[in-house]
């Protein structure tokens, strides 16, 4: 069985770390490469990044955060936005990414997946979803930092990606995010029920309790944070640990 994983989560922004709430109202809150390193010395499994801003011409600029990340870290790290080709996600490879995350443009280009799966491998290939509840209880998927409902519906979106290569999904409940107010256990059990990828939760850690509850009620192999770590309200040593005291595996 995979050890469960805690993976802060970087939003990058010009170069910086920023965090927000439901993706708006966006605080400076580091340098990536710094926090990459104190992540990864405070016992982190893995680190996600997320260019939330990114456009071509600030692609050379990710290049370089990633190589800078990959000479101080040595834990897996993803890094995603922005990545519209095979090309884009070959440079982040090089770069020292162990995986890229895909999101808007797949959703216009679904074969950027199957290509960049038969190229890499799909353990290479992480499709975000950033997904928000409807008035009839499905979730719709937004694009756009969680600005615009493409219409489509997450359960048939995540199994057409896993269909195309997809080797892990992370899965943002945008109603949670920022909230502190716990993970989206219904989506998440949703999601799982459909595919057979590892799945990383994100969206709405509000404390250690939350980290623990979304292993004990779900299927997802990883728990996404980002402001109750940046802020030091929880420590990393100290959610393992108590991940591990409800008798769920976790590399100590």
């Amino acid at each position: 069985m995979l050890k469960k994983r805690i993976i802060p989560c970087l939003d990058v922004k010009n170069g910086r770390v920023v965090k927000g709430v439901n993706f708006v109202n966006l605080a400076d809150v580091g340098d990536p490469v710094d926090s990459a390193r104190a992540y990864y010395e405070a016992g982190c499994d893995e680190l996600v990044f997320l260019d939330i801003t990114a456009t071509h011409e600030e692609r050379d600029t990710t290049v370089d955060m990633v190589r800078r990340v990959a000479d101080q870290v040595f834990i897996p790290f993803t890094v995603g936005g922005g990545i519209r080709t095979v090309e884009d996600m070959k440079k982040m490879l090089k770069a020292g990414a162990d995986k890229v995350a895909v999101n808007s443009s797949a959703l216009a280009n679904p074969q950027l997946i199957k290509d960049c799966s038969e190229k890499f491998g799909n353990q290479c290939v992480v499709v975000a979803i950033d997904a928000k509840k409807q008035d009839d209880g499905s979730w719709h998927v937004y694009v756009a930092g969680g600005r615009k409902d493409t219409g489509r519906e997450l359960l048939d979106w995540a199994k057409e990606a896993v269909s195309l290569g997809a080797g892990e999904i992370l899965l943002t409940s945008m109603d949670k995010d920022g909230t502190k107010s716990g993970f989206d256990i219904d989506m998440l059990n949703s999601v799982a029920a459909v595919v057979n990828v590892p799945i990383i939760a994100s969206g709405g850690a509000g404390n250690i309790a939350h980290m623990v509850e979304v292993f004990q009620k779900t299927p997802a192999t990883g728990a996404l944070a980002a402001s109750i770590f940046h802020y030091g309200e929880v420590a990393i040593a100290d959610t393992k640990k108590a991940v591990a005291a409800a008798g769920i595996e976790v590399r100590l």
